[in-house]
């Protein structure tokens, strides 16, 4: 028997301040609105204030708390959902005022990531930015964390009793800690043996709910989880690629990017998004749908600098073309697709246009292969881009021309075979 998911009510708190223009906070509260929605909440009212500063005790004024006191009565509502991380006091202020459990942007995203987590390292890595973001936070919280694993913001390590003492959960951090970094010393030995092999590497990045999942399945007939909600991948997957010639490389999907990321989160997930920095090209995924595109462009183009990802060569793919905003200017100085990734020709067209990219990656060869040498034959055919197979009957070998990494095994052995 299915269970019935019962939304609960929740009333979003926004606090503009002068540096923030109106555009920009009107979407930040529509995402905060598609978070609440992803974490299967459902928005009742949203309350904004203008201001200097944020309140440092209330993070909004005095008067605004007295009034959100009224209407968390008069709506009846489960949690207020604060736009921007409180601090400890402003969390537990609030918490004495209002009548409803109280979390911020950073507990709504971490509440997701525990939901999505397939992985056991992805879940290693929520509970552990869950824990470090509770940690500081414990004080005068034994109430609400006796209630955990009860709605949204409490998922994740609910169980673990929390509010027993900090020793406790500082033990849990270490714990996890060593378990990840077994994770990663797994993961990294799993690179260098890629590495090593020397497979042609492409990590999809983009801005959360951009497409990627879509275009990563259809691209690699893979069965990444799919769906139209914020964050819905976490775990990064790696398939093989295809290429129109023939040439075979690896695709990695990523972690959806978003601004105002919380700290504790970037550093779980630099791990997911290790494999960014591992790519030998990255297709940028934008959903020219989305009337924020551009913000959420330079959001992305801002994490892969943090990231230390600069000179990787990049293909932007504008996507969702079948449904493009009205408004929408490509302003991206890199080469550039647009596509539907439903569209069996935009994505034939994508892969030429993937291809072109890493032919500019390589040096051209031309050689003259014996028809004994089978198998570099077939090599050549997965492992460098061939444009040219013609057989030479009287001399009894094949003629062959293409493109190959410099630094590839292959392109050594090509050496004795040249024209």
């Amino acid at each position: 028997m299915e269970q019935e998911v019962t939304f609960e009510k929740a009333i979003l708190v926004g606090c503009q301040t002068p540096r923030v223009d109106d555009i920009r906070f009107q979407y930040s509260m529509e995402e905060l609105s598609s978070l609440t929605e992803t974490a299967k909440g459902l928005v009742v009212m949203s309350v904004v204030q203008k201001r200097d500063r944020i309140h440092s005790a209330f993070y909004i004024g005095k008067g605004k708390v007295e009034e959100l006191k009224a209407l968390v009565d008069e709506v009846e509502a489960d949690l207020v959902i604060f736009n921007d991380e409180l601090s400890p006091s402003q969390k537990r202020n609030l918490s004495s005022e209002l009548d409803a459990r109280i979390i911020d942007r950073t507990q709504l995203i971490l509440d997701i990531f525990a939901q999505r987590a397939r992985s056991k390292e992805g879940k290693l890595q929520v509970e552990l930015a869950q824990l470090q973001y509770i940690l500081p936070r414990l004080a005068g919280q034994g109430v609400a964390l006796s209630r955990l694993g009860a709605g949204i913001g409490t998922r994740g390590p609910g169980e673990t009793k929390l509010e027993s003492d900090r020793r406790h959960i500082r033990r849990r951090i270490d714990d996890i800690k060593g378990q990840l970094s077994i994770i990663v010393q797994h993961r990294e030995r799993y690179r260098e043996r890629r590495k090593k092999n020397k497979a042609f590497q492409v990590a999809i990045v983009g801005y959360t709910n951009a497409g990627k999942s879509t275009l990563f399945n259809r691209l690699s007939e893979a069965e990444s989880f799919e769906e139209n909600q914020l964050f819905a991948t976490l775990d990064p997957m790696t398939r093989k690629l295809i290429l129109p010639s023939g040439f075979l490389a690896l695709i990695t999907d990523t972690v959806g990017f978003i601004q105002d990321l919380p700290t504790a989160l970037i550093a779980a997930f630099r791990s997911t998004l290790e494999e960014v920095k591992e790519a030998d090209m990255l297709l940028h995924v934008v959903d020219m749908s989305n009337a924020d595109y551009f913000h959420h462009e330079k959001t992305v183009h801002k994490l892969l600098e943090d990231l230390g990802v600069k000179d990787i060569p990049q293909l932007t793919v504008y996507n969702k073309k079948d449904i493009q905003h009205p408004d929408f200017v490509p302003t991206a100085k890199t080469p550039t697709a647009f596509i539907s990734a439903f569209d069996k020709e935009d994505r034939h067209a994508l892969k030429e246009k993937i291809e072109k990219v890493v032919m500019e990656m390589m040096v051209p060869y031309d050689v003259q292969v014996p028809s004994t040498e089978g198998k570099l034959l077939s090599q050549l055919k997965n492992e460098t881009i061939l444009r040219e197979l013609s057989f030479v009957e009287e001399e009894q070998f094949y003629r062959c021309k293409g493109y190959t990494l410099q630094d590839h095994q292959i392109t050594g052995q090509l050496q004795k075979f040249k024209m």
